[in-house]
């Protein structure tokens, strides 16, 4: 399915606690309160900037078969564990349950085949003034929770509270709103700290809506419950799905919700049609592999290029009971790359860090690695129409004018390359220029030894959580010890990896920032400086750059779409010139392999496989390949 800023976020894990806003933050939305118009009219739907396919009467989405049966199970694997099911401290504490966000909704849900459109779901409509100031959604009058009681606003304002509270990637993402109350039985107002960031009224409605009644309720053993702490208590929602029994750390199952409140909303109809979907949880992706193709689960994500080239020669490929496909990723856009922690001396220095690029040799591993499968990234935003390329011109080269004297000369002057392998002449030179840099930087190589100042040999150490991540990086630990550099590779479990990751104790890790078509506010917890020193932050580098933080907010309070590309391109050249990660390889394509019981209507341009929302059980299918194991 299509992957929303916030579901970008998430997927990432959640972060840490921050205090919430101070009576202070209010005093600074007097001006703009004061200067807002009246309300215009009520709408049915936002788009970031005004573009909306459906009409206010719309009865569903075209990409959904309105027929999809409902019945059935699927079962998915999942990589890992978890021993949270609370959203709200995902990011800070444990690790949640991935099926714990079919459980929820939010205000407002994102059509799959626009790029930035959101139609109501718990809201059944939207209104805020021409600047921006605020907004206020209002609740449909049948959206209930599972136990049967009423969504209201004080279960949204609940909910944004306690996000804020104890995410860190929540206090960012909701920075500029200082204000949310209840102004009707159903309404609820969000007012904003200046007028002109258009994209505050749309993530507003990306909020997810926490049961207040329940979380200030107690559980069965009489305890009150606490949403500042991690539980394994089955959470109630509003979603069309339930949590029916699960095993800690091993498995999760869900059931439908046959009273579901909102099955016949236009933003649901034809969707969520399985009657249970279960999530079975495995440490290792080999293993996992193995289940699938024992018939153990109906699906798997095949994330490695060697094994989607060689391990999938089994019978029930031939037999065709096994369907390989891959589906095309238009919805987002992405920079994966050995991240530096520039909070620790030896990364500070921009040349070291240049150093490390000219030593890894993509081309080199593509070819033995990834059959070839593999392209570099070369942008932030790789993948999307926000990536830079060439030389900035126009509008982009405006925005980087007015920053000129605080940037590199390269942003503007050149275009940005990274270093190419593949040959030995190649790999040669790429490794003078590494020795030039780290001389230049103060370093000298003595008895094979690359030393600092104080005559140490330079040690680095990669922290990983998965054996796959370590064939990548022992392929590229040759080429830094050839510098003289001591490399040790350091694989821990999922938990402790998050808590180092969380505490930011770490020389150099893998990290994944997604991208959504539309860029705004989540910039600011990738690579901020008020977000570089809160744990569990997403600025995992440690980024503390005034230029950056001047783009991110051209970027956020662009007036148009025009002007939200450009500077994005702008930050997306600075950030590359600053030599931040070592960039690593990216496919433009999802792969799935899938035993075949299932059917979906034509997918839509931004909802990758569509699995499992858009998707039904097809029990002819089904009895043709054979039973289940």
């Amino acid at each position: 399915m299509s992957i929303s800023r916030r579901g970008l976020l998430q997927s990432s894990a959640l972060v840490a606690a921050v205090p919430m806003l101070k009576a202070a933050g209010l005093d600074a939305v007097a001006p703009a309160q004061a200067q807002t118009q009246a309300a215009p009219e009520w709408k049915h739907a936002l788009s970031l900037f005004g573009d909306i396919k459906y009409p206010a009467d719309f009865k569903r989405f075209d990409y959904v078969n309105p027929d999809a049966p409902k019945g059935g199970i699927a079962r998915q694997i999942s990589i890992g564990t978890f021993d949270n099911f609370n959203l709200a401290v995902a990011g800070v504490k444990g690790t949640i349950a991935p099926a714990v966000g079919l459980i929820y909704e939010t205000l407002m849900a994102r059509s799959q085949d626009e790029a930035t459109t959101q139609y109501g779901l718990l809201a059944e409509s939207v209104s805020h003034p021409d600047d921006h100031s605020w907004v206020i959604y209002r609740l449909r009058k049948d959206a209930k929770w599972n136990d049967g009681q009423p969504v209201t606003p004080e279960d949204v304002l609940f909910s944004m509270e306690s996000l804020k509270k104890y995410s860190p990637m929540y206090s960012s993402y909701y920075k500029h709103v200082v204000k949310a109350e209840k102004v009707g039985s159903h309404d609820i107002k969000f007012t904003f700290d200046a007028p002109g960031n258009r994209e505050l009224p749309t993530i507003v409605g990306e909020l997810t809506v926490l049961p207040k009644h329940w979380w200030e309720g107690k559980d069965s053993e009489g305890r009150k419950r606490d949403i500042g702490a991690t539980t394994l208590e089955k959470p109630l929602g509003s979603g069309p799905y339930a949590i029916k029994d699960f095993v800690a750390g091993r498995s999760v199952t869900l059931e439908r919700v046959k009273n579901y409140w909102g099955q016949k909303a236009p933003t649901r109809i034809g969707q969520n049609n399985f009657d249970e979907m279960r999530f079975e949880f495995f440490r290792d992706t080999t293993v996992s592999l193995e289940a699938f193709k024992a018939d153990q689960a109906d699906w798997i994500i095949e994330s490695s290029a060697k094994s989607w080239a060689t391990a999938y020669d089994f019978p029930a490929v031939t037999e065709k009971r096994v369907v390989l496909e891959e589906f095309p990723i238009n919805d987002s856009g992405r920079m994966q790359g050995f991240a530096f922690n520039i909070r620790r001396e030896l990364f500070a220095d921009k040349r070291v860090r240049r150093a490390f690029n000219y030593a890894f040799d993509f081309e080199e591993m593509n070819k033995q690695l990834f059959y070839g499968q593999y392209k570099r990234i070369n942008s932030y935003f790789e993948g999307t129409e926000l990536a830079s390329s060439g030389v900035p011109v126009q509008r982009e080269f405006e925005i980087l004018k007015e920053v000129y004297g605080e940037i590199p000369p390269e942003v503007i002057a050149k275009p940005y390359e990274n270093p190419v392998g593949g040959d030995p002449e190649r790999v040669r030179e790429n490794r003078r220029q590494s020795t030039r840099l780290l001389k230049e930087a103060g370093y000298e190589v003595r008895d094979q030894k690359l030393l600092d100042k104080n005559g140490k040999q330079v040690s680095v150490e990669f922290l990983i959580d998965s054996p796959p991540s370590e064939r990548i990086v022992l392929f590229y630990k040759p080429s830094l010890e050839r510098l003289g550099i001591e490399v040790t590779v350091r694989t821990v479990d999922t938990a402790q990896y998050q808590n180092r990751l969380r505490s930011f104790d770490y020389d150099i890790v893998t990290e994944v920032w997604g991208q959504s078509l539309s860029p705004g506010n989540e910039q600011r917890d990738f690579w901020g400086t008020e977000s570089a020193d809160v744990p569990g932050s997403r600025n995992t580098v440690g980024i503390k750059n005034p230029v950056i933080d001047k783009l991110i907010d051209k970027i956020i309070f662009a007036k148009d779409r025009e002007t939200l590309v450009a500077a994005t391109k702008a930050l997306d050249r600075v950030l590359l010139w600053h030599y931040y990660v070592v960039p690593q390889f990216t496919y433009g394509f999802s792969r799935y392999a899938r035993w075949d019981r299932f059917s979906h209507a034509p997918l839509p341009k931004y909802g990758r496989s569509g699995l499992p929302t858009l998707w039904w059980y097809d029990k002819a299918k089904a009895d043709k390949i054979g039973r289940r194991s």
